[in-house]
């Protein structure tokens, strides 16, 4: 298992009030559920409509990223949305911006510890790292 921070590491209640603000809700699931609309199966974050879903062990990353994905969609996307989020080379590039900007707002996470866990997870930007790219090219 990469070493991410997971959803279980938050405080409590954190995710979810950020993501109200938004229009979400975070709905988590036991360990050994599958993730509804989890493109990428396995822990990641899963989105239907305005839900986001995810367990105990989805990585934060994941969880913020799916979320973004869903903040920068039209609404006539949002109201079709299941499982694939979607969206453009642009969009894609905005979400990993967003993702960062919304770390900072958890104190458990911070953009630093964001930057880190997009690398481990194997995030691909053309200056090398996650912060090179958010600093210097986003």
């Amino acid at each position: 298992m990469t070493d991410v921070i997971r959803c279980a590491e938050l405080t409590e209640g954190l995710l979810d009030q950020l993501l109200t603000r938004f229009g979400m809700a975070v709905d988590t699931i036991g360990n050994d559920s599958e993730i509804p609309g989890s493109y990428w199966k396995d822990s990641e974050a899963g989105l239907i409509g305005n839900s986001l879903y995810l367990r105990p062990d989805t990585p934060v990353h994941s969880a913020l990223h799916e979320a973004c994905h869903y903040i920068c969609m039209d609404t006539q996307r949002r109201e079709s949305l299941d499982t694939d989020s979607g969206g453009d080379y642009l969009e894609e590039s905005a979400v990993c911006y967003l993702q960062i900007i919304l770390a900072d707002q958890l104190p458990d996470i911070g953009k630093q510890r964001m930057f880190d866990d997009m690398d481990r997870w194997g995030y691909s930007f053309r200056l090398g790292s996650t912060q090179r790219w958010f600093e210097e090219d986003a």
